[in-house]
């Protein structure tokens, strides 16, 4: 039966002036029947566990200097100190930690001990938000536990993050591995029975998560597989695998080089701390430096994975691919699989689809450019991932709106350099704001300063305006904004075939929820930052001709419950898309063309329905890609009218009439903003992005381009 004991943590997660700090966590670890038990408050002293009595009702926990507390005293210390939610643009750590750091943690935690597999907390984690899930992270081949190194820093907000250890010369069989987890599993489920756990599964750590959810469906479990080894039987390295025992263990050194260029893209490896903005020469310099850096490491691999332990490994692998497939029809849990374009050790895109068909809820997201060992290389961060896919939740049912965690710094530095590159420095936005005088101003210092507020506004063609908004607010004013999105970006049937990570999911990253009276209900209750576009889809999908034109429907839909939370309604306009685009075929010039209009009739029939024919043309939200050409970038203008006060005006929640009267003024009023700005434009020197270039080139780069005089 597995026993909770004390033991060391190694100098690499704990650190103090001299670097070699020690702390102590508890860990789980296996034994049978006739195992000894040590008690939760032995203490590990060179090997040797030293009981000490129990004292009073607590179990105790060092503090050093031989000093103890009780599990009573820590718990009140650690709720005394935990946070509720994060600040926007939080550090999440992406880039801090390397594939060096792997090494050098790696050289300390495979020590031989004579312990057992054991689960230990990372300290660079720190302590998670109030009432986070529990996270499991299932060690791939090297057994180590140290596969989240990247990610320790973003995971410990929102998870208590444990990972498994399985010491080198540890030879426990896969069933009592099932056996170490299964029990931590249902432990953590007892003792908070309505959250969630995830178990996050590296390779053979897949097999080993899919194993415990089938055994335990009746469990709240999120799996996250990252190159499951479900696929082992189909290895394009099968051949090889008997040779490996005929190498004689003189020349075994070599073999951590042939495994490291097949497990795993040396380049991507080096390039996660390396800055994405620096001129392409510096870049280069810095990716030869850390491949240079990083070579020296890898004949550590030797000592990870010795002669005798790959050929266990090899063995584990076989077993547990085995007994995980056979019971695949049995996983219940909400699954996310990642698997890479370029593994050379499994064939992982395939088997991602497989694994879609054969369970009962499962997600894929596809890395092209990435190999076997995914969470180690750079990319978008895991809880990047698990954001955008919208497995994050702290409860049995996911709210959109108390689950959220608000972007890091590294997630917008993505999105504004890998997503939304081309439209930001093509736009060169323009953002205006107009005070309670009526005065316009460059910025945002018009928007109100404290929630809730409610930008509503015209939706431009396939929203176009949504990132530099989303951006400026962050940047400037230090604010969410959270988007109210058509539900079919929350479908299955919006993602791509080719599965990779996408526009849509960066719109969940960045706030996005589904458009539902009730999540505009509790963003407003929560004095959130709201965005709201009444055209919708309609408008975003708009026709030729219908440039800036609205179509919002006849009932007045958000001023009553604006008015219920005594919102700031912010009434803006944005125009640009015609400097950007040139309008080749909508939704009419589509449906003529044979193949493409049975698609569009297919997607539309799956979609979602937001309003009913009686809401007037905005009903009409036939969702299609149209069929656009670029021109010679304009500019986008944005122009944020005068905030109008609901808060004391019950007379809105009364009478229907005033409510009308209200809508009608926002929505004159945005149509007022547009106007104004269309007209405006017209009198910027710098509307072209030819004449913004040579602005920047004759100024600092990150000077603002100047507008119009408002």
């Amino acid at each position: 039966m597995a026993s909770v004991i004390g033991f060391r943590v190694l100098s690499f997660f704990a650190r103090n002036l001299e670097n070699k700090c020690l702390s102590r966590v508890q860990v789980r670890s296996l034994g049978g029947a006739d195992s000894s038990v040590l008690s939760s408050d032995s203490v590990v002293v060179n090997g040797a566990s030293i009981g000490r009595e129990r004292e009073g009702a607590g179990t105790l926990i060092e503090q050093g200097n031989g000093r103890l507390r009780t599990k009573v005293e820590e718990k009140k210390r650690v709720e005394d100190n935990v946070l509720e939610t994060l600040e926007p643009l939080w550090d999440d750590g992406y880039g801090t930690e390397t594939v060096r750091d792997y090494f050098d943690m790696a050289k300390d935690i495979i020590k031989p001990d004579g312990g057992p597999p054991r689960w230990f907390c990372p300290v660079s984690c720190g302590s998670p938000l109030k009432d986070s899930p529990v996270l499991l992270f299932l060690a791939g081949m090297d057994g180590t536990g140290l596969g989240l190194v990247l990610h320790h820093k973003a995971l410990g907000k929102a998870f208590e993050v444990r990972c498994l250890h399985i010491p080198v010369h540890d030879r426990t069989p896969f069933e009592g591995l099932v056996k170490l987890v299964e029990e931590t599993v249902r432990l953590e489920h007892a003792t908070s029975p309505n959250k969630p756990i995830y178990l996050v599964g590296d390779s053979f750590g897949g097999c080993l998560a899919l194993a415990i959810a089938s055994r335990n469906p009746t469990i709240d479990l999120v799996l996250i597989l990252s190159n499951p080894a479900t696929s082992f039987g189909r290895s394009q390295l099968q051949p090889l695998f008997p040779i490996l025992e005929a190498v004689p263990d003189g020349l075994h050194s070599a073999v951590p080089y042939l495994l490291s260029s097949i497990m795993g893209d040396p380049m991507k490896m080096a390039m996660v701390n390396i800055e994405s903005r620096l001129p392409p020469r510096q870049r280069f310099e810095q990716l030869s430096h850390g491949l240079t850096a990083l070579l020296p490491y890898l004949s550590d691999l030797a000592d990870i994975i010795p002669k005798d332990t790959l050929l266990w490994k090899l063995k584990l692998l076989k077993s547990a691919a085995a007994y995980a497939n056979s019971r695949l029809h049995a996983v219940k849990a909400e699954v996310l699989v990642l698997s890479s374009g370029k593994d050379n050790m499994l064939p992982s895109g395939d088997e991602a689809q497989r694994l879609k068909k054969s369970l009962q809820n499962c997600v894929v997201r596809h890395f092209k450019d990435n190999g076997h060992t995914l969470l180690l290389e750079d990319g978008i961060c895991l809880m990047t991932i698990i954001k955008g896919t919208t497995k994050y939740r702290r409860s049995r049912r996911r709210d959109f709106v108390s689950d959220f965690l608000p972007p890091s710094t590294a997630e917008l530095k993505y999105l504004c350099d890998q997503v939304i590159g081309f439209v930001r420095s093509a736009s060169g936005s323009a953002m205006f704001s107009t005070m309670e005088d009526g005065k316009i101003v460059e910025g945002l210092a018009g928007v109100p300063n404290e929630g809730p507020v409610l930008l509503v506004g015209y939706h431009m063609l396939m929203g176009l305006e949504l990132g530099p908004l989303v951006e400026r607010f962050l940047i400037e004013k230090n604010t969410m904004v959270r988007g109210l999105a058509h539900p079919t970006l929350f479908s299955r049937t919006f993602e791509g075939s080719s599965s990779e990570f996408f526009f849509g999911d960066w719109v969940k990253v960045f706030g996005g929820v589904p458009v539902t009276a009730s999540n505009l209900f509790k963003l407003l209750s929560t004095k959130s930052y709201v965005l709201l576009y009444p055209g919708g889809a309609r408008e975003a999908l708009h026709y030729k001709g219908e440039e800036y034109k609205l179509f919002w429907p006849d009932q007045q839909e958000f001023v009553r419950m604006a008015a219920r939370f005594g919102a700031t309604i912010v009434p803006f306009g944005v125009v640009g898309e015609d400097d950007i685009a040139e309008f080749v075929l909508d939704y009419n010039d589509l449906m003529k063309i044979p193949v493409v209009n049975d698609q569009i009739r297919d997607a539309n029939r799956n979609a979602i329905r937001v309003r009913d024919e009686s809401s007037g043309e905005v009903a009409s939200q036939r969702l299609f890609l149209p069929g656009i050409l670029p021109k010679i970038p304009g500019r986008f203008y944005y122009l944020f009218g005068k905030p109008i006060e609901t808060k004391g005006k019950e007379e809105i929640l009364k009478d229907k009439e005033v409510a009308k009267q209200l809508y009608l003024q926002v929505k004159s009023e945005v149509e007022s903003n547009i106007a104004f700005l269309l007209k405006k434009r017209e009198e910027d020197p710098y509307r072209s992005v030819i004449d913004r270039t040579l602005y920047k080139a004759m100024h600092a780069p990150s000077h603002e381009v100047p507008a119009f005089k408002p």
